[in-house]
């Protein structure tokens, strides 16, 4: 049904685990990011801006981890991947997902491609700017947690926990991970005891968290 092209630990690894969650046939390709596979002028056919995932859907090739998410969620409404359509629940997932691509994605991509934006690593009042909007978003997330946890929607697991899951994981280098925050520590136990998460990780041979 699925064809995901996905790139080792990139921005398709909770699109990855969802697909696990739900439990449908998909097939997986992956996009050697090391290689610049990303850059091929095959893979851009696909996906012009050059990044993963890039995922075929009735072999229509869509993007974006946020946008995928909500895809799998609509597609697959009895998978849990989100509350149940037009309750208010579900809107407050929908704003978690484009909160967390906003406020943490969006300053990642920058953080690992600085070049994105005319930077370098070596310029250090930008990257600063942008570790200090990753851990603002980080602490508000931490908040929630402690406020109505285990999961970002209270009891009920859902994709979004996927996607905060490999936010956390892009943290693991940066001089002040996401396990540093109490609750997010408990919460990344939490996600990465659910087979969707082993699984992935053990696909895509990922190690160190």
């Amino acid at each position: 049904m699925y064809t995901l092209y996905y790139g080792k630990g990139g921005a398709s690894l909770a699109i990855h685990a969802a697909l696990k969650e739900i439990g449908v046939p998909y097939e997986l390709l992956e996009v050697d990011l090391e290689a610049g596979q990303q850059r091929s002028e095959e893979y851009l056919r696909l996906n012009p801006d050059g990044r993963v995932p890039t995922m075929l859907v009735e072999g229509k090739p869509l993007r974006e981890a946020a946008a995928l998410m909500m895809i799998l969620a609509d597609r697959h409404p009895h998978s849990g991947l989100a509350p149940a359509p037009g309750s208010l629940a579900r809107a407050e997932w929908t704003e978690l997902i484009v909160w967390m691509a906003c406020n943490i994605a969006a300053p990642f991509r920058q953080w690992f491609y600085p070049g994105d934006i005319g930077c370098s690593k070596e310029r250090t009042e930008t990257m600063d700017a942008l570790r200090s909007k990753i851990e603002a978003g980080f602490a508000a997330l931490n908040a929630r947690l402690e406020a109505g946890g285990p999961y970002l929607l209270g009891e009920q697991f859902s994709g979004a926990d996927l996607m905060l899951a490999m936010y956390m994981r892009w943290s693991r280098n940066m001089p002040r991970p996401a396990t540093e925050w109490p609750a997010l520590k408990q919460y990344a136990d939490i996600l990465r005891a659910r087979p969707s998460w082993r699984h992935v990780n053990e696909v895509e041979a990922l190690t160190g968290w």
